[in-house]
């Protein structure tokens, strides 16, 4: 089988993992899969870098609407079996018009779980074969836009957590890298600076936290357009010896494993990749239970859910991870068994590969 896919984004991180992830797979199984993506990308780069085949596309942004041409010739030449979209960066829009106008049975991924108005959601994806959601709260959120159920599947964002490793090798590593006290108890944060990732309510609840556990420092991995203000609002509420701001880093990975908890204080969110990622690396979870996080986060086992905007459970719940080490240790290890079995590549490639099968035998019975 031959399949098509169109990632619009930059950076690799998030979305652009998974979809490295899946094009990968899928040529692991021996399909013949292409990734097209911006000429100047990351994503780009780093597919050519794995030896994953490209195509560089020119990519003005959401509103070059001369790539609907661009992509629709790239189909057209290449003749594929599906076309997958990945992105809402244009791909969800452009893409999808381009792709339609080919007449190419065409997959999209939805991963976020922003509502959008009934109408435009039935014009857009009624243009697909099939919508895949990374999570049911995102799947819900399209049928109640008006998608008919049996046309959005949902598959989980996965993790190869059997590449991670799992025991930090220098527990100091953590604090050493950013300037923190050896007994630190080091709570990461990884999240785009976008205002639904809730960074502020941490803060908020951050001096409470600190109170009842003197030793905690937080670390808020990422970048985005609300930096800027959260690093003004760290400022007003002197938390500049608690807090601090290291961007992306590369090895992500190899930090987190040695920090003591994740939180994800998120106001809306589709999945939430680094809370797999958290429980891959060992490591417990509080996060607010909103979109898919009830489906990345075990609550009781892999880690803590709190409701939306309950400052006090979201300061209770870091507290007593906090405040219990043997707590911590059993719920990492817990989070890390469960996401090698239920959110593992090899299960989402085989599932996503299983909905192309789908889409073609409907078309081919349509026919």
């Amino acid at each position: 089988m031959k399949t098509l896919h169109l990632e619009t984004r930059r950076h690799v991180h998030g979305a652009g993992v998974q979809v490295l992830h899946l094009v990968a797979g899928l040529r692991a199984m021996g399909d013949d899969a292409i990734l097209m993506a911006p000429e100047d990308s990351d994503v780009l780069a780093t597919a050519d870098s794995r030896g994953i085949p490209t195509i560089p596309l020119l990519f003005h942004g959401e509103a070059d609407f001369g790539f609907v041409r661009r992509f629709k010739a790239r189909i057209e030449d290449e003749k594929p079996d599906i076309v997958h979209l990945h992105s809402r960066r244009g791909a969800d829009t452009l893409g999808l018009l381009a792709a339609w106008r080919s007449d190419v049975p065409t997959v999209l991924t939805r991963r976020v779980d922003t509502p959008e108005p009934g109408f435009i959601a039935r014009i857009k994806y009624g243009r697909c074969d099939r919508v895949i959601a990374v999570s049911d709260g995102i799947r819900d959120v399209l049928i109640g836009e008006g998608i008919p159920p049996d046309q959005v599947v949902t598959i989980h964002s996965a993790i190869d957590a059997e590449a991670m490793p799992f025991d930090c090798p220098d527990p100091g590593a953590a604090r050493r890298a950013f300037d923190l006290p050896d007994d630190a108890l080091v709570v990461a944060m990884v999240a785009q600076f976008v205002d639904r990732k809730g960074h502020d309510l941490l803060l908020d609840v951050l001096p409470r936290v600190v109170a009842a556990e003197p030793r905690t420092r937080v670390v808020l991995f990422g970048d985005g357009p609300r930096r800027k203000a959260i690093a003004e609002q760290i400022d007003r509420e002197r938390l500049r010896d608690r807090v601090r701001l290291p961007g992306f880093r590369k090895d992500l990975v190899e930090l987190l494993q040695c920090c003591d908890l994740l939180v994800h204080p998120a106001r809306s969110e589709g999945l939430g990749v680094a809370l797999l990622e958290a429980a891959g690396a060992g490591l417990p979870v509080v996060a607010t239970r909103v979109g898919g996080t009830p489906e990345a986060v075990v609550d009781g086992r892999t880690g803590l859910l709190v409701e939306p905007g309950d400052l006090d459970a979201l300061a209770d719940a870091l507290v007593r991870l906090l405040g219990d080490a043997d707590l911590r240790q059993r719920m990492g290890a817990e989070g890390r068994a469960w996401v090698k079995v239920e959110r593992s590549v090899p299960v989402m490639v085989r599932r996503n590969r299983a909905v192309y099968e789908s889409v073609l035998a409907d078309r081919a019975r349509r026919s």
